[in-house]
């Protein structure tokens, strides 16, 4: 079928025809109303291969109901954030003393020890559910799921940290385990599908050109359109981790169990507009299993040194005389999502540091003078700082380079991330000695006579050192700019390089890599404890700031070929496309140029 071909032009404008050699390769496809009537652009025409490399990219247009599902996986991480940064506490101090609350009473080495396994297990779990996600229940159906057991494990958790349950220690660390299992499942489920859920409500839209509210034409990038998306995403993730400010709080005035019932309540309301609006919402079905078609074209590139072009059905064909049921586009996808799973692999020891926020940062505020708030609220400025920072960085340093045509794409982005978490591992290790340096009890907090300051019912109590909790402020302010670079950058190259059908299985891998950076911290319990804490936070911040190094020096490459020049040679690969038939509608919008 022939592709023909439009141009709209503003009023006061006269129609130019684009050139034969640079008109769109793209069918023509209807702007949409949104962009028709946009009081801040106007549209004019399809892109050109001329316009992608000599005009500014700018993001595309979002409807609302990509918010919508921003708010849900925002609202499941407030109850994550506000439920799991009082374990610690919950885990490491015994009951009963005020200036340190506690529950369970295992000490710091085994509190970092259950914790990074809770996060080992929570960051395997996508696996199952990203399998069930592409071949069974679709991306909606497993979402929903996943919330309900997150719940489940919620108001387990709320029934056992009542006073009368928290009296018996096993009652507690019965429900404890228990909702640990429910509470892991569930974030797994939801962080397996929340990310390619969100990146499926965008329109699927060709590259265009459109004249922007100052008058400069500008091409829409679908790339940019993520980034933008994702960003915001992950705005909202770390407001709703200021959920923390408010459980911390309770947990100290008021009980544990308060601290856990507000999650259950505010996840319980969030999710009722999800179900009522879903008729809105974009859900592809599932596609069937591809795990059994990807492992047999692993392992014919395994048995011929690892080239992938050895599984291309006309290569099977040709050389071996045999039909294989997978097609080349298929053998293509695959190629592109081992490239995606090879900058995955990269994060696990970025994960490794950064889960030192969640245990061992918030054991060394419980070691340093402290007034009026828990040792655990002071993890809040996490999020502060990135709510703070990240509009700034996406509304003006962004906007900034690309007016300049400055490329700063993902790895490039990536690798910043990796340098910032060095330095934040740097500064908690010179915090540390800060720390050692302090009295009463220097290398040994709260564990000498000289810090004893009650021995109430046999409870001794103890003062920190004499170092304030706020040095620890700019070791926050680098891990929140670390994820800012790194996690958005990470989810951004991983969508547009996973294919279609194996978005959640790639996302999945990508927890399963946080996993590894979880055995890791495991694997470091011995030795999280004093006095052994400022070698530990040193090993790990020069062994982040070589892997940086390494990471950008392997995979600068791929930078080349992001944004502008990604999406052209897309385009000239595209060029012989007809456009869809009917029979293509009803399979659902095509994909984009950018092979998203």
């Amino acid at each position: 079928m022939p592709i023909s071909y439009q141009l709209v032009e503003p009023p006061g404008h006269s129609p130019t025809l684009p050139s034969e050699e640079n008109r769109s390769p793209f069918p023509v496809v209807d702007p949409g109303p949104e962009l028709n009537s946009s009081a801040n652009s106007t549209y004019l025409r399809e892109a050109t291969v001329d316009d992608l490399v000599n005009l500014r990219h700018v993001a595309d247009k979002v409807p609302t109901i990509v918010w919508l599902v921003a708010f849900t996986g925002a609202a499941q991480r407030f109850a994550y954030y506000g439920t799991t940064v009082p374990w610690q506490n919950y885990l490491q101090n015994e009951p009963g003393n005020p200036l340190s609350p506690g529950a369970l009473g295992f000490g710091q080495s085994t509190a970092t020890i259950i914790n990074n396994a809770f996060l080992f297990f929570s960051y395997l779990t996508p696996l199952p559910f990203a399998i069930i996600s592409d071949s069974w229940l679709g991306r909606y159906k497993t979402l929903l799921l996943s919330l309900i057991i997150f719940i489940a494990g919620e108001i387990v958790l709320f029934v056992t940290a009542l006073p009368f349950a928290i009296e018996d220690r096993d009652i507690a660390l019965g429900g404890f385990i228990v909702a640990m299992i429910l509470i892991g499942l569930g974030q797994g489920g939801t962080t397996a599908v929340i990310f390619p859920f969100l990146g499926d409500q965008i329109p699927e839209r060709n590259p265009r050109v459109i004249r922007n509210k100052t008058g400069e034409l500008v091409v829409t990038d679908p790339e940019l359109t993520i980034q933008v998306v994702f960003n915001y995403f992950y705005w909202m993730i770390n407001t709703a981790a200021l959920a923390t400010l408010a459980t911390t709080s309770m947990e100290r005035n008021i009980g544990f169990w308060a601290a856990y019932l507000l999650p259950l309540c505010f996840l319980s309301a969030s999710i009722i507009p999800f179900v009522l609006w879903n008729g809105r919402l974009r859900k592809l079905p599932a596609q069937g299993n591809v795990l059994p078609h990807t492992a047999r074209v692993l392992l014919l590139a395994t048995r011929s040194r690892f080239h992938l072009a050895a599984a291309d059905p006309s290569h099977q064909q040709s050389r071996h005389n045999r039909s294989v049921p997978w097609t080349s586009t298929f053998v293509r996808e695959i190629r592109r999502g081992l490239r995606a799973c090879r900058v995955i692999i990269c994060f696990t020891i970025f994960y490794l540091c950064f889960n030192q926020t969640l245990n061992n940062i918030i054991s060394q505020a419980n070691e340093m003078e402290i007034t009026g708030i828990s040792n655990d609220t002071v993890q809040s400025f996490n999020a502060i700082f990135y709510i703070i920072l990240n509009p700034l960085i996406q509304d003006c340093l962004f906007p900034f380079l690309s007016k300049r045509r400055m490329t700063f794409g993902p790895i490039a982005r990536m690798t910043v991330a990796f340098i910032l978490l060095a330095m934040a591992m740097a500064y908690a290790a010179g915090t540390q000695q800060l720390i050692y340096n302090s009295g009463p009890c220097f290398s040994q907090p709260l564990a000498c006579d000289a810090a004893i300051v009650s021995t109430d019912g046999g409870t001794i109590r103890y003062r920190p050192n004499e170092i304030s909790v706020w040095v620890q402020i700019p070791h926050y302010l680098l891990v929140a700019l670390s994820e800012i670079f790194g996690f958005v950058a990470l989810n951004e190259f991983t969508y547009a390089e996973a294919p279609t059908n194996m978005k959640a299985l790639v996302k999945a891998f990508e927890q399963f890599t946080a996993a590894l950076g979880a055995a890791l911290g495991i694997a470091l319990g011995p030795v999280s404890k004093d006095p052994s804490l400022v070698i530990m936070y040193s090993a790990l911040a020069g062994t982040m700031a070589i892997s940086g190094t390494l990471f950008f020096a392997v995979f600068r490459k791929h930078d080349a070929h992001w944004h502008s020049n990604k999406t052209v040679e897309d385009l000239e690969s595209s060029t012989d496309t007809e456009a869809p038939t009917a029979n293509d509608r009803e399979k659902g919008p095509p994909q984009r140029c950018s092979g998203s």
